[in-house]
This record gives C-alpha cells, structure tokens and sequence, in this order.
C-alpha cells in the first residue's frame, strides 16, 4: 500500500485546524461562524451536507459524491469538536466493533 494517499491521518490534521477556530473571529474562519452558532446549527449543517450526499449518490455522480462526502466528514468533525468528542474516541470505538457482525453489534444495542 502506497504511503503517499491520505488516510484517517488528514482527518486528525483538519480536526487539529477545527479546534484552534474555536473562538476565533467568524467574520473571518466559516468554521468558528459555525461554532458561533451553536450546536443546533452545527448538528443542522451536518444534516444538510449528509442529505446532498445522498442526493448526489442517487444521482450516481460520482465526483459530486467525493466533493459533499468531504463536506459530510467535515462538519462531523465540527460536530466532534463542538461536543468535545476526538477523532481518536471514535476510532477507538470503531476498532471495538472491529470483528462484530453489524447484525450482532445492532442487536447488542437494542435496534
């Protein structure tokens, strides 16, 4: 496997960016303008951009898939931060289930 694509390792690169915006001017970072408006509109965001991925999936345009999934993952990334949540709980977690069915790990959840 080539080094050279990127990997969770930019994800924890843009949450770094995301966390030093907290508190920071929103006339001048759109990420502290979303911190500004809270978590009810950072959770909204989220849904926007997950909702213009799924359209675009539908659409089966790829390249528009790419582009909204980038967004998705960024304002998840908001999200994490605003609540305090770091990349590494969530990786923590998914390495957890690693080896669970989803049918099992569902069920031991109650859904």
């Amino acid at each position: 496997m080539s080094t050279n694509k990127p990997g969770a390792s930019v994800l924890d690169e843009l949450f770094a960016v995301i966390e030093s915006r907290k508190g920071a001017d929103p006339a001048t970072s759109y990420t502290a303008k979303l911190f500004s408006k809270g978590r009810a509109h950072v959770a909204k965001k989220l849904g926007e951009e997950a909702v213009e991925a799924v359209i675009a999936a539908t659409a089966q345009e790829r390249s528009h898939v790419v582009s909204e999934s980038a967004d998705v993952l960024y304002h998840l990334l908001v999200l994490w931060a605003d609540c305090g949540v770091t990349p590494a709980e969530v990786y923590a977690e998914i390495e957890k289930r690693k080896g669970t069915s989803g049918i099992d790990e569902k069920r031991k959840r109650g859904e």
